[in-house]
């Protein structure tokens, strides 16, 4: 693992979107092609930024395809719905073609909608092992990660899969990856920042045993890849030295 702390957030959003390219030319090269997870929420609007602006001529986005680790049970119009986001910060400014997009199809039934999902990945892999290139997370106050929360049904999921999963705080449905998908990436980022963030991230890193059923991030461990975590001084606070 590898535990990067900012003074700032422009610092850590620009490193960031440096570590995406980097990753992105690599892959590109190597393959010819960059799977690409994304995380919702409001947290990585800044990155998606960085780059669909400075990173716009330096990745050939043609080659780009785009995923979401999880998307919320709402309509693809809603607010709240995590392509939609992307949609505005990233994919439309950079002008990303459709079938280069993986959309999670919330017209359907939770569970239906995962298992869809599934099968587009599995189609785009063309059957072969799900290794994505890099895996962008978040990670909530309660130690969250996609929607993996805390006493769900999820954190116990041994599969390598999309699921559905009712979160009962939210009293709602999400669709995300399994944490064994998450764990055959090439490359797995935290974007982690804030105040907010800092108990939930002392247990995650800093405890000596596990409680994934508590800290839900705990799960996260790439197999052959690798993890790092983008952070600031806020969220790495209560973190020992």
């Amino acid at each position: 693992m590898n535990l990067l702390i900012y003074k700032t957030l422009e610092e850590l959003n620009q490193d960031l979107a440096d570590y995406v390219i980097k990753i992105a030319e690599m892959s590109i090269e190597q393959n010819d092609r960059f799977n690409f997870v994304l995380t919702g929420g409001s947290s990585p609007k800044a990155l998606y930024h960085y780059l669909a602006t400075e990173g716009e001529h330096r990745i050939d986005w043609e080659k780009v395809y785009f995923f979401f680790g999880d998307e919320r049970n709402v309509p693809a119009t809603d607010d709240n719905y995590n392509g939609l986001m992307a949609k505005k910060a990233i994919l439309d400014p950079l002008g990303i073609k459709e079938d280069h997009i993986f959309y999670v199809d919330t017209t359907l039934a939770p569970e239906k909608a995962a298992i869809e999902y599934k099968k587009a990945i599995d189609a785009h892999f063309k059957g072969e092992d799900i290794v994505f290139d890099l895996i962008l997370l978040g990670m909530g106050d309660d130690a969250h990660t996609a929607s993996i929360f805390p006493h769900t049904t999820l954190v116990k999921d041994e599969e390598v899969n999309v699921a559905s999963v009712y979160v009962e705080k939210l009293d709602t449905y999400r669709i995300s990856f399994t944490a064994p998908l998450i764990n055959k990436a090439e490359n797995v980022a935290f974007l982690v920042f804030g105040e907010n963030k800092a108990e939930a991230l002392k247990h995650v890193i800093g405890d000596t045993e596990k409680n994934v059923d508590l800290y839900p991030s705990q799960l996260i461990d790439p197999i052959d890849g690798k993890l790092t975590w983008f952070t600031d001084e806020a969220a790495t606070k209560l973190l020992e030295d």
